[in-house]
Order: structure tokens, then C-alpha cells, then sequence
């Protein structure tokens, strides 16, 4: 190999020096060894990190059970649970609802920042709070879940971890400080799953039941002229999720 021609020249400098020889030939042969170790190494790093970006691109093999199919169109209906109620008058989305009671206000919001976005306010704002709340002491105090904050802005192996990256990376929001590249979270998945990782959790510690309320922000890289009314496909939005972490 190149870093074994390497050294055995360097060695010889030595042999040479104490026999009064010209070393020049040879620091020369040396330096030029060098140069060409690190170009290798450069096509290497450069085709590991192409490996790297095609193994993690691969998909989860999917159930044999899964239909197959190009489009949601494709979908099968499993199960059904209740009756869909049938009304005597026009039905109004959420949209108009939220319209009616003052409380969804989509202009002013993308007067602040552009489409995507909702402003809440009144009786809806306390509304959506006393949602997360409701969730939150229903996973803690019913469910066995433990509760967790997490940050919002998580760095590019945590990413990876959930597989966000690279495939998904349009579909994020990024920031940059002090020549790194961090990433506001799509999901309390992100974060909350990378609590474990790079660890091992011994058995007997399993299931490991989180949850937590973060804003999610997605770009929606794709979606343009898709479900744009209301509050389908926003930028940002908040939930409570759940993971567990079973064996």
C-alpha cells in the first residue's frame, strides 16, 4: 500500500543520513507518496459518504401483507369503527368554524409570516392548550408514560438516527451556527428517539414509554397546490407524541 511504501522510505532516510548519502531523492519520493495518500483518501471519503447517502435513501422492507399501489387512491379500507353521521345541513370545515368564533385568523398570520401559518386566539388559543394538557396528564397519569422536554433545533445525527436524512432533507427547516448545520424538529420523534442513541438499554429497563408537546416545523417540500386550506400542510404546528422503546 501507499502508507507502507511510505514508511519504508522514511526509514531509509535515516540509514542514509548515517551513511553520509544525498536524502534529498528520497524526501522527494516521500513528499510525493503523501500527495498521493491523500487524494486517495479524498475518493475514498467521497465514495464512502455516496455509500453512506444510498444505504440510508433505502427503505424498510415493507409487510407482505401491504398492498401495492402508486397513489393514496390505491388505499384499502381495513376497518371502520362507528357510524358516519349524516346532517340535515351544510356542513362547515374547520376553517369556517374557527372563522365564525374569531379565533383562526390565516391573514394576519401570513401578514407575519407568510402562508402556512395560523394565528390562534380567544377561546381557540386556550382551547388548543387545554388539548396538550389533556394529553399530556392522559399518557402520564393514566398510561404510564413519562413525560420529557426536548429541544427544538437538533443537529444532523440525530437526524439520521430517525431517518429524516438525507432522503427527507427538503422537507426541513435548517440553521447554521458556528460552521455546523442544525435542523428545527419535524416531529418529537426526532429528538425523543435519540434519547437512546448510541446506547444500550438492558431488558429488564424495557418498554421505555416517553411523551412530549413540541412544535413541529416541516417545509412541505412537494405539497405545493395540496390541501392548502385550513390547517392541513402547515409549516408549523404542535402535538403530543408517544414513543415507546420495546424489545
Amino acid at each position: 500500500s501507499l502508507q507502507e511504501e511510505r514508511n519504508k522510505k522514511s526509514k531509509s532516510i535515516g540509514m542514509l543520513k548515517a551513511k553520509g548519502e544525498d536524502i534529498a531523492p528520497v524526501l522527494k519520493e516521500v513528499d510525493g507518496l503523501k500527495a498521493k495518500m491523500q487524494e486517495a483518501e479524498g475518493k475514498m471519503k467521497t465514495l464512502e459518504d455516496q455509500l453512506s447517502d444510498m444505504l440510508l435513501g433505502v427503505p424498510n422492507t415493507p409487510n407482505r401483507d401491504v398492498p401495492e399501489g402508486t397513489s393514496e387512491e390505491d388505499n384499502v379500507e381495513v376497518s371502520r369503527w362507528g357510524d358516519v353521521p349524516v346532517f340535515d345541513f351544510k356542513v362547515k370545515d374547520h376553517v369556517d368554524i374557527g372563522a365564525g368564533l374569531n379565533g383562526m385568523d390565516f391573514a394576519m398570520s401570513s401578514k407575519i409570516t407568510g402562508a402556512r401559518f395560523v394565528l390562534l386566539q380567544g377561546p381557540v388559543a386556550s382551547l388548543h392548550r387545554a388539548l396538550v394538557q389533556y394529553m399530556l396528564d392522559t399518557h402520564t397519569q393514566q398510561h404510564g408514560y413519562q413525560e420529557v422536554y426536548v429541544p427544538y433545533i437538533v443537529n444532523e445525527e440525530s437526524l439520521r438516527g430517525t431517518g429524516q436524512l438525507p432522503k427527507f432533507k427538503e422537507d426541513l427547516f435548517s440553521t447554521r451556527h458556528q460552521d455546523r448545520d442544525f435542523y428545527l424538529i419535524p416531529t418529537a420523534e426526532v429528538p425523543v428517539t435519540n434519547i437512546v442513541r448510541d446506547t444500550i438499554t438492558p431488558e429488564d429497563e424495557l418498554p421505555l414509554k416517553f411523551t412530549a408537546h413540541t412544535p413541529c416545523f416541516r417545509s412541505e417540500a412537494g405539497s405545493y397546490g395540496r390541501d392548502t386550506r385550513g390547517l392541513i400542510r402547515q409549516h408549523q404546528f404542535e402535538k403530543v407524541e408517544m414513543i415507546q422503546l420495546v424489545h
